[in-house]
């Protein structure tokens, strides 16, 4: 048998990533956004596109997508540079959480997602903290230099968990309510 064209598995995870990637686009017009800096979808983006998408190419391209594109709009909105001091290592450490987003959540449920979602922030917190130490006179590019970034960065990482966390539950718990109703969305193959 030949495969369909129409994926409606990989449909639906891509509108799930595109509704929440909307709100983290939104985010910068909030008038309160510095106090809520963080608290956003991307973690949660980078676990989902890691547990569903089967392919390798979806599993990492759509988070990174959604990163890239909402970086921009973050720029040109906020009037920040697009190519902030050391960016590459936010970029791999949404990488990182993909990778464990696959290799940790090959059954979905509560425990495989926060032990994802914890380890996941952990990278990513430890990895894009390297960032910083890149930025003229932040940071001294010393042990001791990024041992300080990693601890003024926890107010920042901590926003990080608990938005990875809401939206990781309602990403994860929509999806896996559709396919409790629809069970061909449970097709492995599908993604």
């Amino acid at each position: 048998m030949s495969e369909s064209k129409f994926n409606p598995r990989s449909i639906i995870l891509l509108m799930i990533i595109i509704f929440v990637s909307i709100i983290r686009v939104a985010a910068p017009l909030s008038s309160d956004f510095k106090e809520i800096a963080n608290f956003s979808a991307v973690g949660a983006i980078a676990l989902f596109g890691g547990a569903y998408f089967n392919n390798n190419v979806k599993a990492f391209a759509f988070p990174m997508l959604v990163l890239v594109l909402s970086d921009i709009f973050i720029a040109k909105i906020s009037g920040y540079g697009f190519f902030y001091a050391g960016w590459y290592w936010t970029y791999i450490a949404i990488v990182a959480m993909v990778a464990v987003g696959k290799l940790m959540m090959k059954k979905v449920n509560v425990g495989t997602f926060m032990a994802s979602t914890f380890i996941g922030v952990f990278l990513h917190w430890i990895l894009s903290d390297i960032g910083p130490m890149y930025a003229p006179s932040i940071y001294p590019a010393t042990l001791a230099g990024y041992g300080q970034c990693l601890i003024n960065a926890i107010p920042f990482e901590l926003n990080f968990l608990y938005g990875t966390v809401a939206y990781g539950a309602v990403m994860f718990g929509a999806f896996e309510a559709l396919k409790a109703k629809y069970p061909y969305l449970s097709l492995a193959k599908a993604a």
